[in-house]
């Protein structure tokens, strides 16, 4: 993880104009890789809403992952030293993606919670709270001290999620097996955030092996508990 800044320095410790490239080339490429698990979530809450609602829902979700980075930039450096709070936040996207998962493939029109566009973005920003702290400091950290280096890389985010959010939602309409990779991307994400708590992490020292087992388990994990919960839901009698 990029090393965390307690605040941006006053001035950007760029002195060329090479500095200046390499440090843009740096954002640009992390708002690539992170672009795809904030997009995950989007396509997977937005999935089953329709035409102006699903394209709405994606704006508004990638809106809010912007504004949640923005408002984390200067704490979260704070709270990720904080322990519980990755650990918390993993826990949460579990849950996320095991229940965008069991709404997406139940295969029943009208059931699930993420029916409509607020129960949709409900989910979204809930996933963007626990995955925008990490995400903040790479770009922060890559930006050297710049606001301005900054705040193009957050703004550069929004039209990255929002078209990497669409290609992933119309995928999953064509090949549902889309849905399963991206429950199980998001299971992944959920350990290693469980794994680099600072509590996990002081208490057991986990090494990289293990930390890579633990996110490989919990993303097949996230799989097999929304299949054993879509067979439960569909059991005569069950609610």
């Amino acid at each position: 993880m990029i090393a965390s800044l307690d605040v941006l320095p006053a001035t950007a410790n760029l002195h060329t104009p090479v500095d200046w490239l390499l440090a843009i080339l740096s954002i640009v490429l992390i708002d690539i890789v992170l672009a795809g698990d904030n997009a995950v979530v989007i396509a997977l809450a937005v999935r089953r809403l329709k035409g102006r609602e699903r394209l709405w829902g994606t704006i508004i979700g990638s809106g809010m992952a912007v504004v949640l980075r923005v408002g984390l930039t200067f704490v979260a450096a704070q709270l990720l030293a904080i322990s519980y709070v990755k650990l918390i936040g993993g826990l949460l996207i579990l849950w996320i993606a095991v229940k965008l998962l069991v709404d997406n493939t139940d295969g029943e029109e009208g059931k699930g919670e993420a029916q409509n566009l607020w129960q949709a973005v409900w989910f979204i920003t809930v996933a963007d709270i626990t995955m925008s702290l990490d995400n903040v400091l790479a770009v922060a950290g890559a930006s050297k001290g710049s606001f301005g280096l900054l705040l193009f890389g957050l703004g550069l985010s929004i039209p990255l999620v929002v078209f990497t959010s669409n290609l992933l939602a119309k995928l999953m309409d064509r090949y549902p097996v889309v849905i399963y990779v991206g429950s199980a991307i998001l299971g992944k994400v959920a350990g290693d955030m469980i794994m680099t708590d600072r509590l996990v992490a002081e208490a057991f020292h986990p090494e990289p092996w293990l930390s890579h087992a633990v996110e490989g388990l919990l993303a097949l994990g996230v799989i097999l508990v929304a299949l054993a919960w879509r067979k439960a839901r569909k059991k005569p009698g069950a609610a």
